[in-house]
């Protein structure tokens, strides 16, 4: 009798582990969420513009300019010593933490402005103007939907801190520029390399790396034997930026995009030996070296125009 009731329970447990497989290989992956960045002086780009226009929502008065200087850096100061927090001018987890707001639809204030600079910076083309409405609503539903964040489409720190560490957030000249791949993907030798044939350069990153745009623009999608997948942007200053090589797309044909907003992914595609990004660009009609402009970008330095490169010296 005994006997048996072990065979039994012993079934039981086999049925419901097998279960509890079956159920946890149909659910979802949750993906880690995301490190808190660490913004500080010298830095520029879509996390600063976010930090500075919720430090205008809690009152401060600040200059929403993209530029982490020292403007920012003493209001940075004055919120951490009146939060209780260590004054040292750089926005890390801790700051982040006082610093975000609970927002949801409808709202409409400086913190929603903050919001929609990190949805365009995830290639979202809203308009940064503080108003909560269905372009909003539909845009962080997505992004949540994509990042396998809950809770509708309230907003609140854990969906802060997963826009805001990740993607592109520090880009060049107060957000005009931006690198073409996460900053902390690639070392600062690696966009002064020279390359074959003619004037542009190529960024060793895997398949499936987030590509962002240099400059914005108005996008082209471009599908031929050479580029494969990518495009052409014509830049809001006059210069076609290329981009080659990707696994796939995100931005729309014939879309705007601003610097640092979501182009598509990396691949293989294509005249090319191995995964990698192209990046050419051309001003009147003439391609440029692309190495100094990056350089600068990376560096946090003023950016030379696209007219200024030159036409020859980086390829071999």
């Amino acid at each position: 009798m005994l006997k048996r009731s072990v065979g039994t329970m012993g079934k039981l447990l086999l049925i419901m582990t097998l279960m509890g497989t079956f159920m946890l290989a149909s659910a979802r992956p949750a993906a880690a969420l995301a490190s808190w960045p660490l913004v500080k002086i010298g830095q520029n780009g879509s996390n600063v513009v976010t930090v500075q226009y919720l430090l205008r929502h809690r009152g401060y008065t600040i200059t929403v300019d993209g530029a982490f200087g020292p403007g920012t850096e003493s209001v940075v100061k004055q919120f951490q010593s009146a939060n209780g927090l260590s004054a040292d001018g750089v926005v890390g987890a801790n700051t982040w933490s006082k610093l975000v707001v609970t927002l949801d639809a409808g709202a409409n204030n400086n913190a929603v402005r903050a919001l929609q600079t990190q949805l365009n910076k995830h290639g979202y083309s809203l308009t940064v103007d503080g108003v909560w409405g269905s372009q909003t609503t539909s845009a962080i539903s997505d992004f949540k939907a994509d990042h396998y964040l809950g809770g509708g489409t309230t907003v609140g720190p854990t969906t802060w801190q997963e826009l805001t560490g990740t993607g592109n957030g520090d880009s060049g000249s107060g957000g005009i520029y931006s690198l073409p791949v996460a900053r902390s993907l690639l070392p600062r030798s690696e966009y002064d390399d020279p390359h074959h044939d003619y004037p542009a350069i190529d960024l060793p990153v895997g398949t499936g790396t987030p590509v962002y745009a240099v400059r914005g623009g108005t996008v082209t999608r471009v599908n031929d034997s050479l580029c494969g997948l990518g495009y052409s942007v014509a830049g809001t200053d006059g210069a076609s930026y290329a981009y080659c090589h990707f696994s796939s797309y995100s931005a729309a044909n014939g879309a705007s995009v601003n610097a640092g907003q979501l182009l598509g992914y990396s691949g293989n595609t294509g005249h090319s030996t191995g995964p990698h990004l192209h990046f050419g660009v051309k001003y009147g009609g003439v391609r440029r070296c692309p190495q100094s402009m990056l350089l600068a970008i990376y560096d946090g330095t003023s950016v030379p125009s696209a007219a200024s490169l030159p036409s020859s010296g980086c390829s071999y």
